[in-house]
């Protein structure tokens, strides 16, 4: 049972941060039922290979009525005029955690777990799902609640329910590793502490997990594949599997099974190797992916998640072989581009501070790393709809999908940092921000 005074907090805190916006016109479960058109001056689909000039977006029942090159707004509808600047569909960020507040060094994720409550963390979780929005981020998939149980599934409902502003979540609550392969770890012995994870050991331990975090509204399952990062002989990022092959095959079939999909945490070429023998349907950060692992994720039509900008905000504070990783995932990414893995958007916001730095930096990464503007765009829309398994609802402005649209001045495709300024965002044809008046 919900504790009412935790669901009244977050509703004056959502009060206080958006205080131009009606509370109820946040609802994402219940879109507007106006008419709303609007002029994109450049529009970036999601879809085709070039841009559309001057193109007019219907928008009714919170979804895209129509795209049309050119024509004039009909009698009636909100115009939102967008000339002068260039529209994409909203952004999706695959990988984050909303109930996570920066964890460069031990001691931080510590005071987390031991000092804030799980109401206090939902909290700041509903701060930062609303930072997320104005960054023009319409949908998450949040990859566990480090240690908060099942508060992102209680986010996820405050945001569908309109209680607070936010993008659309794809949960996975706890996350999952072996008794003894994750923090909090190291305190005395005698002391029973609580774990950012779930552990789960065994064949059947490891089915029960899957069922209980389903049935507590996870939408994915994640689980930890490795851990001991260090470098062998061979040049080779190596580290320490945490799951048997059964116990993880288990906790891929079972999910499979309940019709769910598996994120595994793997960032060495041995965690990698193992997730991908398992039967994943998505490798997370992957710094050590060689050149067989890029080819045999290629071939499976894995996705690969990077998420680059987080090993390079938190390396400094961790030093040792956390430094040399960021160039390593940088060859690992050219790997991935001549093997045509499917590439997907995720910062791993949370692993550093929600209010450090703009989610928007990974786009930069991409770029610089070999990508086109335009593919860096199609990781964070179109491949990132394509995983959630949602490209039906999101990830391209076309008739029939969910009105989730931004806008930047300037050109992207130009410059990809334009993206760091996002001045309009709408989610399910609501407008949450407007700064291109």
């Amino acid at each position: 049972m919900r504790n009412p005074i935790i669901v009244l907090l977050a509703m004056l805190l959502a009060i206080t941060i958006t205080p131009n916006v009606p509370l109820l016109a946040q609802s994402s479960g219940a879109p507007a039922s106006k008419r709303i058109a609007i002029r994109a001056g450049k529009l970036i689909d999601g879809r085709s290979d070039n841009p559309v000039a001057n193109a007019l977006i219907l928008v009714e029942d919170g979804k895209i009525a129509s795209v049309t090159p050119g024509g004039a707004p009909p009698s009636g509808a909100e115009f939102f005029d967008l000339s002068n600047a260039t529209v994409l569909p909203g952004l999706i960020d695959a990988h984050t955690h909303i109930l996570l507040q920066g964890d460069v060094t031990e001691e931080d994720y510590a005071v987390q777990l031991l000092k804030q409550s799980i109401p206090y963390r939902a909290l700041l979780a509903s701060r930062n799902v609303k930072i997320a929005l104005d960054h023009g981020f319409t949908a998450l998939r949040d990859l566990e609640t480090e240690g908060a149980m099942y508060a992102d599934v209680d986010v996820k409902k405050a945001i569908n329910d309109g209680v607070i502003p936010g993008p659309r979540l794809f949960v996975s609550t706890r996350a999952m590793a072996p008794t003894g392969m994750y923090p909090l770890l190291g305190y005395a012995w005698e002391l029973d502490l609580p774990h950012g994870v779930q552990t789960v050991d065994g064949v059947e331990g490891a089915r029960l997990a899957v069922r209980e975090q389903l049935s507590r509204g996870a939408d994915w399952i994640k689980y930890y594949s490795d851990h001991g990062y260090h470098y062998g002989d061979d040049g080779v990022l190596h580290g320490i599997v945490n799951f048997t092959d059964d116990e993880a095959h288990a906790i891929v079939d079972e999910t499979h099974r309940l019709g769910h999909r598996v994120a595994a945490h793997c960032i060495s070429s041995d965690g990698i190797a193992a997730a991908l023998r398992a039967g994943v349907d998505s490798v997370e950060h992957g710094d050590g992916m060689t050149e067989s692992e890029a080819e045999d994720i290629a071939h499976k039509g894995v996705y690969w998640v990077p998420t680059i900008m987080v090993g390079a905000a938190v390396a400094p504070g961790r030093g040792g072989n956390w430094t040399k990783m960021v160039n390593t995932e940088r060859e690992a990414f050219g790997r991935a581009l001549k093997h045509h893995v499917k590439i997907v958007f995720g910062t791993d916001v949370g692993g550093f501070a929600w209010t450090d730095l703009n989610e928007t930096l990974e786009f930069h990464y991409y770029v610089e790393y070999g990508m086109t503007p335009m593919q860096a765009i199609r990781t964070a829309t179109t491949s990132a709809a394509e995983l959630l398994n949602a490209s039906d609802r999101m990830g391209s402005i076309e008739a029939g999908k969910y009105a989730d649209i931004i806008a930047v001045s300037g050109d992207p495709l130009k410059d990809i940092t334009v993206l760091d300024h996002v001045g309009f965002v709408m989610k399910a044809g609501t407008v949450y921000k407007n700064e291109l008046r």
